[in-house]
């Protein structure tokens, strides 16, 4: 099947346009009803990009070049239909996976999405979630930290601090290969951190976050891997606190509709896992 596929596809990407009049971009994270529509303060504008497919290639993006990088590691759990079991027998497996393919000495898992493409299916609610259409980068440096905070005790946060930390998210398909609606990736060497991302505030009822919203350049460089089973995994990184130009940052990733997807696939589903990741 993978063989079939060709070196490289083409996606329409939903690029990040801040605000016309400067304010600081939001986002409210609660859909409204009926439309799943979330309110916002700036736009999206598609743009027709090459995606390099990097199946027989897969050692071209680590997660200290590219900021991405795919294993093969089949899961012991593979229900993925119980939140409770999922947080009781995934996440352990994946901590110790992460553990063992990044050298990290401490992972902490704060949350996890599934996402179920459904055409037609509003998403506006954590049961109903379905591939991201629009390039982002899941954390800034502000929300990074304060991830530590919120998830961490508070007597172990000033020494974890100061030691390198990350946060990394483990993206699977589900059931089946991601032919549908695969997971494009920005590599990280081919983005200006300083013209191609922007804050985007996330409203919650009680709180804010903050993502990167990314902006087109066509000076980066997407890629994908086409056909990616449940028995292999992607590793994003969402944040480095090592930041001394040795190491990627970030990825800016998004779903997109690839049109060398068979007629007949089935929709994708995933599960993404994020985490927080440390090192002595």
């Amino acid at each position: 099947m993978v063989s079939a596929t060709p070196p490289n596809t083409t996606g329409s990407l939903n690029f990040f346009v801040p605000p016309k009049d400067g304010a600081r971009a939001y986002q409210n994270i609660n859909a409204t009803p009926v439309t799943g529509a979330r309110e916002r303060n700036f736009t999206l504008q598609a743009h027709d990009v090459e995606i390099k497919n990097l199946r027989g290639d897969e050692a071209a993006a680590t997660l200290d070049t590219a900021g991405y990088q795919l294993f093969k590691h089949p899961a012991k759990h593979t229900a993925f239909t119980n939140d409770a079991e999922i947080e009781k027998e995934y996440y352990p497996e994946s901590i110790e996976l992460i553990k063992r393919l990044t050298g990290a000495s401490r992972v902490v898992l704060f949350d996890h999405t599934i996402r179920r493409r459904r055409p037609g299916v509003v998403d506006d609610s954590p049961d109903r979630r379905q591939p991201v259409p629009q390039t982002h980068i899941d954390q800034t440096n502000a929300s990074s930290v304060a991830r530590v905070h919120r998830h961490l005790p508070a007597e172990d946060v000033p020494e974890l601090l100061k030691h390198r930390f990350q946060i990394i998210n483990l993206w699977r398909p589900i059931l089946h290969p991601a032919l549908d609606w695969p997971l494009a990736l920005c590599d990280f060497r081919s983005v200006d951190p300083a013209k191609d991302v922007l804050p985007v505030a996330l409203v919650y009822p009680d709180r804010e976050g903050e993502t990167f919203g990314v902006m087109y350049n066509p000076k980066q460089k997407w890629t994908y891997f086409s056909g990616v089973t449940p028995e292999e995994l992607i590793l994003i990184k969402c944040f480095d606190s090592l930041q001394d130009g040795s190491v990627a940052l970030y990825t800016p990733h998004t779903g997109f509709q690839d049109p060398a997807t068979p007629e007949g696939a089935p929709l994708r589903e995933s599960i993404e896992l994020r985490a927080l990741v440390f090192y002595d």
